[in-house]
């Protein structure tokens, strides 16, 4: 997957957010060594969203690819994140993920919004 691909998947799904009633509050926040997708805010709750992107008809799942391993290093950057920004730090937050498909050729568009998908 091309970092270009990732970007675009990353763009759709903060479409697809914004749609869905977030507000996107930052992208690619790095924590002093660990790394979250998006960021945002669903009313009074911090969101930190995982953004898979497969090629469409991939065999693996997106969804697979978020191993506890890759769980634990997200949580690290949300903990970051909370520790840093004083507005966040008695918020309400979870964990979701979005899978997105790209076609060859063509921009990814939507994606599969799983609320809560780990924590």
């Amino acid at each position: 997957m091309s970092v270009e691909r990732g970007r675009q998947g990353e763009d759709a799904t903060c479409n697809l957010l914004r749609r869905s009633g977030y507000k996107i509050l930052e992208r690619n926040y790095r924590g002093p060594r660990y790394e979250v997708d998006i960021i945002a805010r669903e009313g009074n709750v911090i969101v930190f969203v995982e953004v898979k992107t497969r090629a469409a008809g991939a065999e693996e799942d997106g969804a697979y690819a978020i191993g506890i391993w890759k769980q634990r290093r997200i949580a690290k950057a949300a903990e970051h994140y909370l520790m840093t920004h004083p507005e966040a730090q008695d918020a309400v937050c979870r964990f979701d993920a979005v899978l997105v498909e790209a076609a060859p050729g063509r921009a990814p568009k939507g994606g599969r919004l799983i609320r809560d998908a780990f924590g």
